[in-house]
């Protein structure tokens, strides 16, 4: 699916209804923030014959406290309303107004989608919608 196909299904939807889904696999630090690891090579071929020369075989993103907090709310199964009042009862000293804390999580978010880290159920719902037609 395009961008622009993704875009007019994300046009009609309410932000806040939406479901994120992880696309990328992480892991935990020492301190207790993520690391999001971007595969350095896709293809197999770039993969197998470029991986050897590479010490690390995956990008690190470090993702801040409240990212971190985000991030691991991310499964799949709760909406982004979910998610936000989750995030705002653990770090409530940080994203102190409600409001505040809609528009953060909503913009990390959208971040998080433009780079494909992660995606939304319901896109996936419409993307297999698509193909049985």
């Amino acid at each position: 699916m395009n961008f622009f196909q993704r875009r007019k299904i994300l046009k009609k939807a309410n932000y806040l209804d939406l479901t994120p889904l992880r696309q990328m696999e992480f892991e935990i630090r020492e301190d207790g923030k993520v690391d999001i690891l971007l595969p350095r090579f896709k293809h197999p071929i770039w993969k197998r014959t470029l991986q050897p020369h590479w010490k690390q075989e995956f990008i690190r993103i470090h993702l801040d406290e409240i990212g971190s907090a985000i991030w691991l709310q991310v499964d799949g199964t709760i909406n982004v309303t979910d998610l936000c009042s989750r995030v705002q009862a653990t770090h409530p000293k940080i994203l102190h107004p409600p409001a505040e804390t809609e528009r953060r999580v909503t913009q990390f978010l959208s971040m998080l989608y433009q780079q494909r880290y992660i995606t939304f159920r319901e896109i996936i719902r419409e993307k297999k919608e698509d193909r049985g037609n």
